[in-house]
């Protein structure tokens, strides 16, 4: 497999809620953590389109023998993308 960049999916933006005084949009969590193809398409390996998404600062060329993806986002990481590097 080519080298991959890590994408993150975020959830949307929340609505304001005027009572607690949090701005629309002001923290957006990373829902899934994916892995895209550095080279072609716009696509995730799991195939998910990646417009809406994120790409990291975590470089997985930079941390060889490391997880693909950041370590604090293990418990989000895609299970269809982790497969097919696995694979």
């Amino acid at each position: 497999m080519g080298e991959i960049v890590v994408v993150y999916e975020l959830d949307k933006p929340m609505a304001k809620r005027s009572s607690l005084g949090i701005p629309a949009g002001e923290e957006r969590p990373v829902r899934k953590v994916h892995a895209a193809p550095s080279s072609t398409g716009p696509r995730t390996l799991c195939g998910k389109d990646t417009f809406a998404m994120e790409t990291a600062y975590w470089k997985p060329s930079e941390h060889p023998g490391a997880p693909w993806h950041p370590a604090e986002y293990a418990s989000v990481v895609c299970s269809d993308c982790d497969a097919v590097i696995k694979t």
